[in-house]
């Protein structure tokens, strides 16, 4: 939470409004038609508050619309930069540059940190709320100002500002994809078994992935999504495979 910022116990936010909109118009680049929506964009579901009315305010909403309309701006994007590039290929440099990892970083990077507001704990697993806070941005710039403007802020003040692109794609981080490269040249069988619970202290879902190759647990990671405990799960599974004998 920021200088300008803070909760009240009655869990009532009170801003700032002329600082956030200078921070907002700093991190946009111009001054945003309704600054409204992006004080919702975050605002962290941790602290969720009620309108008059009924009702709960908070970035969930806006971070599923930021996370399909990013998606769609990548994809267009790479189509157009890599036109030789092949379906497959796509959709690994799309998954690597919207990764929660790439995008916690980028939302440091922006310094969205400063202005969110959130009750959660600092620990390690709390950094994903950066990355959601991101998306949720993104999602308040599209309804702020339509796809045309939301496609330039993301090529121009993220891909270009924040993100070196050879590096990114240079760098693997698609553990299960490896894993199941790994299976299938050594002819092995992989599961994987979920589980999902509620931490009632971070007000947020935890899921836990185990994997398994041929019924031998390999790994086992946790995470705030389904896909990133499978991640962590399948790095820890190929740290095991690498101790064991070479990946491929």
């Amino acid at each position: 939470m920021s200088g300008n910022q803070r909760i009240t116990r009655k869990n009532t936010i009170i801003l700032d409004k002329k600082a956030f909109r200078s921070d907002l118009k700093r991190i946009l680049g111009f001054k945003p038609s309704r600054p409204g929506i992006y004080e919702i964009a975050l605002i962290h579901r941790s602290a969720t508050f009620e309108i008059p009315g009924g009702g709960n305010i908070n970035n969930e909403r806006l971070e599923y619309l930021g996370d399909a309309v990013l998606d769609t701006v990548l994809s267009e994007y790479l189509f157009r930069f890599y036109p030789e590039a092949p379906e497959g290929e796509l959709t690994k440099l799309r998954s690597r540059l919207a990764n929660r990892s790439t995008l916690n970083k980028l939302a440091l990077s922006m310094k969205l940190d400063k202005l969110l507001i959130s009750q959660v704990k600092n620990n390690p697993t709390s950094k994903n709320i950066y990355g959601d806070a991101l998306e949720a941005l993104i999602g308040a710039l599209f309804i702020d100002k339509g796809y045309s403007n939301t496609k330039k802020f993301v090529i121009k003040h993220i891909l270009s500002d924040h993100i070196d692109l050879n590096s990114v794609i240079n760098t693997e981080t698609d553990y299960k994809s490896q894993v199941f490269q790994w299976a299938q040249k050594m002819k092995r069988q992989i599961s994987f078994n979920y589980n999902e619970d509620y931490d009632f202290n971070d007000k947020k879902y935890v899921f836990t992935t185990v994997l398994s190759i041929d019924h031998e647990v390999f790994g086992k990671g946790t995470g705030s999504s389904k896909k990133e405990a499978e991640q962590k799960a399948s790095l820890r599974a190929l740290t095991k495979i690498n101790h064991a004998g070479p990946l491929i």
